[in-house]
């Protein structure tokens, strides 16, 4: 087992859980899968604003769906049984991965990143939704597919340990995944499943009961930005300010990313479906995400003190009410789509 090497393809994409889950549908034989139909059909585009929970000393605020989700929706519009495990014991856990290896299975793990080497120092703080995928084992190191890095990499028995059971909110608890009895997919069963992902995401975002979340979360944080200078001071309101920029941009692909994939995935599906009532919709994320970039760009210049009048806040803020407009519509008119 030590010196095997599974026949698993790398590809590098925007996001872990999408690149892990496209990645292993595609080693099971679906290979029309790309990390935009695999966000799409797992409905992950998603807001939400946790304003009493804290991560890193600011908001907690999240823009797509929960850890994990992706994949299982997904999968089950395919038809595809996903495989979870977690684990109270570490032993438990090694030897459950490396029976998955000797079997010649590569699993989607989820770690911590504050323990991986190869990441840059500066991407290494406590984030523990992170996944990988492990295809392997030579020499005493695990072979490692991180769909974030251009090339494959490997961990030691014990930075995996590390990072399969890192401290923390969202700890991994060792949880490894993988597709079973994954069978071909049918034109017509692809186009059902991506009409439906569609309806699920336009009504998450439009009709999720309470204010912090959905178009209405946006508008949340809209209102929160306007008050927090002269609620927080200066300092721990540029401070909140640039934890939303981390949370959009450098923890997976952020908002503006999130909404430039869902644009491609719109674009995608369109062919599928023959429908280019897609298309026109692909186009209002486009610009969506343009201005989620250009509100971080503006965060930014106030985090690190080159803006410090109230007047930028308020600017900042305008930013997200007109995203949450235009998303608002994209989504409404998302609803009328139906199969012709």
């Amino acid at each position: 087992m030590d010196n095997s090497i599974l026949p698993y393809k790398h590809i590098q994409t925007a996001h872990c859980e999408n690149g892990v889950a496209t990645g292993l549908l595609r080693h099971h034989g679906l290979d029309f899968m790309t990390e935009p139909l695999m966000f799409g059909l797992g409905s992950g585009i998603f807001y939400i604003h946790i304003p009493f929970l804290m991560v890193n000393g600011g908001p907690a605020i999240s823009y797509r769906s929960m850890p994990g989700w992706i994949f299982s929706r997904a999968s089950k519009l395919l038809g595809v049984k996903v495989n979870r495990k977690k684990f109270s014991s570490e032993k438990e856990a090694y030897d459950y991965l490396n029976k998955q290896i000797q079997l010649g299975n590569p699993v989607g793990c989820q770690v911590g990143v504050y323990n991986l080497p190869y990441f840059p120092p500066e991407y290494r703080f406590h984030f523990n939704a992170h996944n990988l995928v492990v295809y392997g084992k030579q020499n005493g190191n695990y072979l490692v597919s991180d769909p974030v890095m251009e090339t494959v990499t490997t961990l030691t028995e014990e930075d995996m340990r590390k990072v399969r059971f890192a401290k923390g909110p969202l700890a991994p608890n060792g949880h490894v995944y993988y597709p079973e009895d994954v069978k071909p997919v049918s034109k017509e069963h692809l186009q059902k499943a991506l009409y439906k992902a569609i309806q699920r995401s336009a009504f998450e975002m439009i009709h999720i009961p309470g204010p912090i979340a959905g178009v209405d979360g946006i508008k949340y944080t809209a209102r929160q930005i306007r008050k927090w200078r002269d609620k927080l001071g200066v300092r721990k309101a540029g401070l909140y300010l640039g934890q939303i920029v981390r949370m959009q941009e450098e923890i997976g692909t952020g908002g503006g990313g999130f909404r430039f994939l869902y644009a491609a995935f719109l674009e995608q599906a369109s062919n599928y479906v023959n429908d280019d009532r897609l298309l026109k919709v692909s186009d209002d994320f486009t610009k969506a995400g343009d201005l989620w970039r250009a509100s971080a760009v503006q965060m930014g210049r106030i985090y690190k003190g080159r803006l410090d009048d109230q007047k930028y806040y308020l600017e900042c803020a305008d930013m997200l009410d007109e995203i949450s407009e235009i998303e608002k519509n994209a989504f409404k008119k998302m609803r009328e789509i139906k199969p012709r």
